[in-house]
């Protein structure tokens, strides 16, 4: 396995080629970057994928088996190195989409050089996955089909756990059609679409069940035309994370079931993009693999956390592939100034990873999914 001071190397490489993911020319850079990383530690160039301008890669290396999933594109604006340039001090690495996640790209591909064969592994690296997956969706439910287990590189949890469940995020808005009128000389013949939408901000909130059950939002809200007129229309985004498919379908029952209180007015609900739950029996059989191979390489202990924000991998945990989360750096701070990685941790990682896969292709896990389509004559 690779060397701290390679990995380190190699991760300032990704750091220093910036890459937001609404920018698809910086993406599509940063894809250029991480396929001449991959193709020097595994012998192999990707294919690179195109969607609507935004660039993925895919390894496929034999028969499907072993599903390895990252992205490489970040929430940093182009310009943000000037703010938070590359370095590392005190045994941490520090630079913009460092710990989320291009340090798990490195640990990916680093694992990869260490294996004695690559047969059975797909590698799709994803350009999109800060946007919500909006067009690597479909290759992510290809390879998911595929697969009998997928690790997903993404920054671990505090300390190093490993993400064993991660609630699933639905977006919505909830438009609120009015009456203009003029506010100072007939108001009444109006109907306020800001008082009606303060009566489903409300409506929306009591959706809400606190930290262990879905968490209902609502975010960013418009209104109106000039300061002198009844609103007639008006506008809220509501932000759900749900830890249960029965949670998704409550939540989503109650938003449609929203009614108007002023007489007049309308309540239309559009559904946004959505991230199924990544539950945790998504992950049981994987996570005690994982503290298996972790004791048999004497990386000690391994800890597990349920968290809030979602990944690709609940896409394909969602489409029933056993998935393990979180394999990605040991750091802090992600979308945050200050954003750090472990670079210690790096090798170590990648050990686990490496480890992983071999015990998968080994047969040593009973989590391997049963439903995968028949491979015979697949790419």
């Amino acid at each position: 396995m690779s060397g701290v001071a390679a990995m380190t190397a190699d991760l300032r490489t990704l750091v220093e080629c910036e890459s937001p993911s609404a920018d698809r020319a910086a993406v599509a850079t940063s894809a250029d970057v991480v396929a001449d990383l991959g193709e020097r530690l595994t012998g192999a160039a990707p294919e690179r994928i195109v969607v609507d301008g935004r660039t993925h890669l895919r390894w496929r290396f034999g028969p499907p088996g072993v599903l390895l999933l990252g992205h490489h594109d970040t929430v940093w604006p182009v310009g943000s190195l000037a703010e938070h340039p590359w370095r590392v001090e005190d045994g941490r690495a520090y630079g913009p989409g460092c710990f989320d996640m291009k340090a798990g790209l490195v640990q990916l591909f680093h694992s990869l050089s260490g294996l004695s064969s690559l047969d059975g592994i797909t590698v799709l690296v994803t350009g999109d996955e800060e946007l919500g997956a909006l067009t690597s969706r479909p290759l992510l439910h290809e390879e998911a089909a595929r697969a009998d287990a997928a690790f997903v590189l993404e920054a671990s949890a505090d300390g190093g756990a490993l993400k064993t469940a991660r609630k699933g995020v639905a977006w919505y808005e909830v438009r609120v059609t009015g009456r203009a009128a003029h506010a100072g000389l007939e108001p009444w013949n109006g109907v306020n679409a800001v008082v009606e939408l303060a009566h489903q901000v409300l409506a929306i909130a009591a959706l809400d069940r606190g930290p262990d059950g879905a968490t209902v939002t609502p975010t960013l809200t418009a209104a109106g035309t000039t300061a002198n007129t009844v609103p007639a229309t008006a506008s809220v985004h509501v932000d759900a994370r749900v830890p249960t498919a029965e949670e998704l379908r409550r939540v989503d029952d109650g938003l449609f079931a929203l009614a108007p209180r002023l007489t007049g007015a309308e309540v239309d609900v559009v559904r946004g993009p959505r991230h199924p739950p990544f539950e945790p029996s998504s992950s049981a059989a994987l996570y005690a693999l994982a503290c298996s191979v972790a004791e048999r390489l004497g990386l000690g202990p391994l800890a597990s956390a349920h968290v809030g924000g979602a990944s690709d991998g609940n896409i394909v945990a969602g489409d029933g592939t056993p998935t393990l989360d979180g394999l990605g750096a040991v750091g802090a701070g992600a979308h945050a100034p200050g954003e750090y990685v472990l670079v210690d941790e790096l090798p170590r990682r990648a050990a686990l990873l490496a480890g992983l896969v071999d015990a998968v292709r080994d047969g040593s896990s009973s989590s391997t999914n049963p439903d995968a389509a028949d491979r015979t004559g697949r790419p």
